[in-house]
């Protein structure tokens, strides 16, 4: 016998079925609806509207933490302005001088290392084959190593010697001014109207020479400035976001300077001066970390025009490890600071116009952002306790046109960097920008220190950065090698304000304050990248040191 079923049974199953599957569905639609009220809720809570009043201490502490957030917020804007020139000058960048030599002028170049043994024999070896008379060439390795650097580039400067190249060796009984002395004390001895300079880690290309000097037919020509390129940019992380900050400076801050007639300076490397312009401005001085800047600005002030000419790019290494990071990025945010102590003033009375005096402002005083960073983090933490509260609007509408100016511009600015140098991969930026974010708050400790004893006049030795002749495809053990720094309390010192950061994190979501949240992870992971990575990198080179001494004991006793 066969069951007849009718059609409002077939119906009353199917719509049971349809029911039980969609039931997981409407729990999890009920529940993150349920979730979004709550957040919303919480945003818009107003029950002390009305009823809690700010008192002193409120005052005492939101005064200033907004005062500093809008000193922040203005050189944010100021990279906006950068991005502005840079939009309207690219266009009329070329690499052909307006005139030319008829017959070239004698030119020198000048090497100055130090312990660099990893990298000088390159340096020769590039170096050598520039383009370029040798009746009208002098190349100078201005030697100060204290360690087997020494005789090693002895050694490799008289081979060629023998082989016919003009290239003298000249060694200094001290380290008298460091780079700076160094530089001084050879120019004397430099026969060359033109001195191109090129530090040890760097790769100068072919035609430098007959690409470069003929912009100095123009008499006012002063110093010609090439492009940084990076031979490790893709070699870690940590090296794709120095390579995206360099390219800030040399895509965007230098078109947009140099097309817009304003200062800016020579980068102490790849470039080429006037010897004249040299002399006029009184020589290379050694009382501040960064000779480049403080020449660059005394030569402009006397009348000498700078070119940049970012077609042609000049490979470097850059430092693969946190701690050699943080040391390069502190010494060159103390030298700038100590540029701007010395000359800022004597800027600022000049006949210049008032935009160059204002962008030379912005120039030489951008590092005073890492003490107001530390600022920030200390009020942190009571000003939102008072603005706990705040509602969502008063709180957004005071915070939201700080944050799009301080931090927002940091996005724009590097990515617009780097899609002018990759148009056609430049999306992938994107992936290094938390890195990027995290990298500026690893040296807010480091930097920060650098900027006071600047401003102090604490004077320290000229630190350099340890190179080891990397390239994207050549994986080294680090732990294996020389001229690694101890990093001492920094690395601890980080840990811990990543650790304080991370308790605010739980505190603002404890509190209702989500907005702080994204924010406040940016410290914690800068943190704790600069802390954690600095001691793995030192622990491992310990271990290696050990080893070799074990293995030296098994040999003694062999």
């Amino acid at each position: 016998m066969i069951d007849t079923v009718t059609f409002p049974d077939v119906w009353e199953r199917e719509a049971s079925a349809l029911i039980t599957s969609l039931t997981p569905a409407l729990f999890l639609a009920s529940g993150l609806s349920a979730a979004v009220n709550r957040a919303v809720s919480a945003l818009s809570d107003d029950t002390f509207k009305g009823i809690h009043r700010l008192v002193f201490f409120d005052w005492a502490m939101m005064i200033p933490y907004f005062g500093v957030l809008v000193v922040l917020s203005f050189y944010g804007l100021h990279r906006y302005s950068i991005i502005r020139g840079y939009l309207k000058h690219k266009a009329r960048f070329t690499e052909t001088p307006p005139c030319r030599f008829g017959r070239l002028p004698r030119v020198t170049i000048q090497l100055p290392i130090y312990n660099e043994q990893y990298v000088v024999e390159r340096l020769l070896e590039e170096t050598t084959q520039i383009d370029y008379p040798h009746e009208l060439l002098q190349v100078q390795v201005l030697d100060d190593s204290t360690d087997e650097t020494a005789p090693f580039t002895r050694r490799l400067v008289e081979n060629y010697q023998t082989a016919g190249f003009p290239i003298e060796y000249i060694r200094r009984e001290n380290r008298h001014g460091f780079k700076a002395g160094a530089l001084q004390n050879a120019l004397g001895s430099a026969n060359g109207e033109i001195v191109a300079i090129f530090d040890a880690d760097f790769v100068p290309p072919r035609d430098f020479l007959q690409r470069t000097v003929h912009f100095f037919a123009d008499e006012k020509v002063g110093m010609v400035q090439t492009r940084w390129g990076y031979l490790n940019r893709h070699y870690n992380v940590l090296t794709e976001v120095q390579a995206m900050l360099l390219d800030g400076h040399f895509v965007l801050e230098h078109i947009a300077r140099a097309g817009g007639g304003l200062f800016f300076n020579f980068n102490g490397t790849a470039g080429i001066l006037r010897k004249s312009m040299i002399e006029d401005a009184g020589g290379w001085q050694h009382d501040t970390l960064t000779e480049d800047s403080d020449l660059s600005y005394r030569a402009q002030l006397k009348g000498w025009k700078f070119v940049y000419v970012p077609s042609i790019e000049c490979l470097s290494e850059l430092p693969v490890e946190t701690y050699g990071f943080q040391v390069q990025q502190s010494r060159w945010a103390k030298g700038l600071t100590q540029v701007a102590k010395k000359l800022l003033w004597k800027i600022l009375r000049s006949n210049q116009p008032v935009r160059v005096k204002l962008e030379a402002f912005f120039h030489l005083t951008p590092n005073i952002s890492y003490p107001l960073m530390i600022a920030v983090s200390v009020l942190m933490l009571p000003v939102m306790i008072v603005r706990f509260y705040q509602g969502w609007f008063q709180m957004l509408l005071i915070d939201l046109p700080l944050i799009a100016a301080s931090f927002w511009s940091i996005f724009a600015f590097y990515m617009m960097a780097h899609r002018a140098l990759f148009p056609k991969t430049w999306k992938r930026g994107f992936l290094f920008l938390p890195a990027l974010m995290a990298a500026g708050v690893a040296l807010t400790i480091i930097n920060t220190r650098a900027v006071l004893e600047a401003l102090i006049g604490y004077q320290t030795e000229f630190v350099r950065t340890a190179k080891y002749a990397i390239g994207d495809k050549q994986p080294v053990q680090l732990r294996e090698v020389k001229y690694r720094r101890r990093s001492g309390w920094l690395p601890y010192a980080e840990i811990a304000a990543g650790g304080f950061f991370l308790w605010m994190v739980w505190y603002a979501i404890y509190s209702f304050n989500y907005l702080a949240v994204p924010f406040m992870m940016l410290f914690v992971g800068g943190y704790f990248w600069a802390g954690f990575t600095t001691l793995w990198q030192e622990y491992q080179s310990k271990l290696a040191f050990e080893r070799r001494q074990e293995l030296k004991a098994e040999r003694a006793r062999a």
